[in-house]
């Protein structure tokens, strides 16, 4: 078949022909292509290339109480305007407490089990860091989450050989007082063809708190 496949990035360490992909099968009769592809069985680690997955399993491991630096909150707004021209993935939001906006970002890139982001260059990247960093100086909580979609990874560093732009505005906003947080997942397939909903099915779900080396 033919699969989409959500992920812009290079996909180095995900793309290596003649290993088995998983995709799912869309309901959707307007799409123009029936299938996406979900995940790669790479030599170290199953890997999930679709980007859209992190945004939404990181708001259900929030909203379940997965992520304990991130609990306590009331109410959780997806997709929230911020600035001119930016959105951030997840606002949440309780009385008494400051706002916290949460940028989550998908990390496939791994080697001799360092994590890396990102994969390419990314100039969006970095405007989401420098917006991060100006909700700081308004008083607001801020949080970049990186979501590493495979389970090979013990630790992880902004790619500085592929982006030291990036590298140098993370380590920034960290000292401004943005907060990091990378978790690796449990990929948990039984079929070939996946359903929908693979975050809640539990497919793939959130499994540990990863050490950060600025």
């Amino acid at each position: 078949v033919t699969a989409h496949c959500p992920n812009s990035g290079s996909m180095k360490k995900c793309s290596q022909p003649g290993c088995p992909v998983y995709i799912s099968r869309s309901r959707n009769p307007k799409r123009k292509l029936k299938y996406t592809w979900e995940f790669i069985e790479m030599p170290g680690s199953l890997v999930g290339v679709n980007t859209l997955l992190p945004n939404r399993l990181t708001a259900h491991a929030i909203v379940t109480g997965q992520v304990e630096a991130l609990s306590g909150y009331d109410q959780m707004t997806k997709e929230v305007k911020v600035g001119d021209h930016s959105r951030l993935d997840i606002f949440l939001s309780a009385k008494n407490r400051r706002p916290c906006y949460v940028e989550v970002k998908n990390c496939t890139l791994v080697a001799n089990g360092m994590a890396r982001f990102p994969d390419a260059v990314t100039t969006r990247g970095l405007k989401h860091v420098n917006e991060l960093r100006r909700l700081i100086e308004k008083g607001c909580r801020t949080v970049m989450f990186f979501l590493i979609q495979r389970m090979d990874a013990t630790s992880f560093s902004p790619a500085d050989h592929i982006d030291p732009q990036y590298g140098e505005g993370l380590r920034a906003a960290a000292a401004d007082g943005v907060e990091l947080l990378a978790y690796d997942v449990v990929i948990d397939i039984t079929d070939s063809v996946i359903n929908a909903g693979l975050a809640e099915s539990g497919t793939i779900r959130l499994n540990q708190k990863i050490n950060i080396s600025l």
